[in-house]
Parts: structure tokens; sequence; C-alpha cells
């Protein structure tokens, strides 16, 4: 799970970017101005973060200056927040390591998009490395696009495969019809949560699952154990 540090000192933006990216799956924290930001980017090390501008006792440039000069923290990828009226800034944060800028005001869908492609490119390497995802005795491997179970391998259709994988990628964790519909069906399907409900019963038939690995949290989702 990535973790993200919001540093955005107004309260109601900083809860709906919150609220928007735990219900994807990241693990937030937030800070609501430059000190704040700096001290919890050295404690917690966050795979991501996400940087006003215009914040209380020291600005995000400044900060961001600081991030970067930190062998720390100097790696963790920044996305910078700003309002149309900030052009010069903006600029002087992507001279300075800003990884990415978005513009107030900004959608959720184009947040989301911006922050998932940061992360790709920044963690290239660990995504690679990490192809085998192992639950039960059931082996999903990313890479070859394989589910195997027993040692045989278990054909899944394409949906099957990525809401297996995106399940066993946030195991022990509850995701909602809507998050499974969105993430493998994509924003742009208007179908009904059922077609969740019927690829989990075509995929639990296929992996055998008689002891309940994948399990229906009634009125949620899914999730596995």
């Amino acid at each position: 799970m990535h973790k993200v540090l919001i540093v955005e000192d107004e309260e109601h933006i900083a809860e709906l970017i919150k609220y928007n990216l735990e219900i994807k799956g990241f693990d937030t924290s937030l800070a609501i101005d430059g000190y704040e930001a700096t001290e919890k980017a050295n404690l917690l090390v966050p795979h991501l973060i996400l940087l006003d501008i215009m914040l209380p006792k020291r600005d995000g440039i400044e900060v961001c200056k600081m991030l970067k000069t930190n062998n720390k923290t100097k790696d963790i990828p920044i996305i910078m927040l700003t309002a149309k009226s900030e052009e010069l800034d903006k600029v002087l944060g992507l001279e300075i390591g800003a990884d990415d800028y978005i513009t107030k005001p900004f959608s959720v869908r184009e947040l989301l998009a911006r922050i998932k492609a940061v992360l790709r490119r920044s963690y290239k390497d660990e995504e690679q490395v990490e192809t085998l995802i192992k639950f039960g005795d059931i082996v999903i491997d990313i890479e070859k696009h394989t589910v195997v179970k027993d040692g045989k391998i278990i054909e899944l259709t394409l949906k099957e495969f990525k809401l297996l994988k995106i399940l066993a990628e946030n195991k022990g964790k509850v995701l909602s019809r809507n998050f499974l519909l969105d993430e493998v069906w994509g924003y742009d399907y208007f179908g009904e949560t059922r077609t969740v409900d019927v690829h989990i019963r075509h995929l639990r038939k296929k992996i055998g699952d008689n002891m309940g690995i994948i399990e229906t949290v009634r009125g949620v989702g899914y999730k596995i154990k």
C-alpha cells in the first residue's frame, strides 16, 4: 500500500483528497503547514507527497528545496498543488525537483491519474521485481499473467484475472463494488455493480474456493482473507 503525505492548509480540500485517496487504497497522512510537512516527511518517508505551494510558516517551494536536499527524503516524488496565478512558482517547483504539478481547481480523477503516473515512473523497478502474489495455495504471476493453484494453471478471463489480482494486492481489506468497477472495468463503465458479483461467482468456481478465501462483506463488497 502506497503512503501519501498530503500537505494542504485548506481543511476541506485536504479532507476531500484524503477521502478519495483512501477509498482507492492509499494510506494517507495530513500536514497543514510547511514545518509539519518536513517533520512528517522525515518521520514517515512516504511514497509520494502532495505539496501545496501556499502554506503557512514555510511555503511549498521552501519545503520542496529542503526535502530534495535531505538524503532521507530526496527521492520521494512530489506533486505540487498550485493556483493558476502561481505560474512562476510552478516552474520554480519543477526546477528544484518536483515531479509534477496540478492546478487548482482539479478533478479527483485527474489527481488520481497524476498520482498513479508519478508512482509508476518512480517505482517502476520495484514493481518489476514484485511479480508474484501468493495467498493460500494460489500464486498470481503478474508478469506472465497466470494464476496457478496446486501447480496447475487456472484459466481466467482478463477481467477475472484483474479482479483476483486487485483483491490479492489488498489482502485483508474490504474493497467496495464501485471501487472494483472503477479499477477493473474503468471510469467510463456505467454498468451495474451486479457485474462484479457475477465475476466473483465465476472466479470462486474456477479457483475452487471451498474455504471462502474470497469473502463477501454484506452491503459493502469483497475481500481476500
